[in-house]
């Protein structure tokens, strides 16, 4: 069932009502029809912004925090959020600007910092975790499988990996979906097959994004092929719920 909603009602006008119309696809899958000013609508619903905001703390071991964030790029960073250790919890990510790295001093002495990343063309994505965190692969094989409780949908995916660390000669991470649990049904999702990183190449931080319509069934998972005997990964999954602009 879908719900017409005047967009152009209330005090605030299509501001908050767009809004509320994408908060309740997202969280709650209600599926709504805006109805008043096409303009109006088209251009607020298409303004796609962001920021990540975090609290640090200095140390200058390699790949940690102070090695990682003094250099403040002016190249675009991607930034993750997993919300805990386990496959299918809550997670966001960001490719964007990091524009500032801030430190003060507590009453206690400790020294924290500050990091805020401004979105630069995607806004922030909401979705799922893929992986543990910060998770070890020690050979080529899949990851947990996910439910995410609903049949397929038909309007995309997007995806984001960091490889944090790689011992052998390389990985490729791709995420694959299936209509079941079964070993067998899954493949690859069109469009979120990850390039190859190498060994000793830095590190792997990509977002891909599937075709706008694109179906994404409804189990889910990572797979990783390559040759290595470690591999340290994250990856974020996020399936649309409603069409994309």
């Amino acid at each position: 069932m879908k719900i017409a909603v005047d967009a152009m009602g209330g005090d605030f006008g299509p501001a908050v009502v767009v809004e509320g119309a994408v908060t309740a696809a997202r969280d709650f899958g209600l599926a709504s029809v805006l109805v008043g000013d096409k303009s109006a609508v088209e251009r607020i619903s298409g303004l796609k912004d962001g920021e990540m905001n975090f609290n640090t703390w200095f140390d200058t071991a390699v790949l940690l925090e102070h090695a990682a964030l003094s250099p403040l790029p002016t190249t675009d960073v991607t930034a993750l959020y997993f919300h805990g250790g386990v496959v299918g919890n809550e997670a966001a990510g960001i490719i964007g600007k990091q524009i500032n790295y801030d430190w003060s001093r507590g009453q206690d002495g400790t020294l924290a910092g500050t990091v805020q990343v401004l979105a630069n063309g995607n806004g922030v994505d909401w979705g799922m975790q893929l992986t543990t965190g910060k998770q070890l692969f020690a050979a080529a094989g899949a990851g947990t499988k996910f439910d995410q409780t609903t049949a397929s949908t038909a309007f995309g995916a997007v995806a984001y990996l960091q490889v944090f660390s790689l011992s052998g000669t390389s990985v490729t991470v791709a995420v694959q979906d299936s209509v079941d649990n079964t070993d067998g049904n899954f493949a690859n999702i069109t469009g979120l097959s990850f390039t190859a990183v190498t060994a000793g190449a830095g590190h792997g931080e990509q977002r891909l994004a599937t075709a706008v319509g694109a179906t994404i069934r409804r189990w889910v998972r990572v797979n990783l092929t390559g040759t290595f005997t470690n591999a340290s990964i994250a990856v974020m999954f996020r399936r649309f719920e409603v069409a994309q602009s």
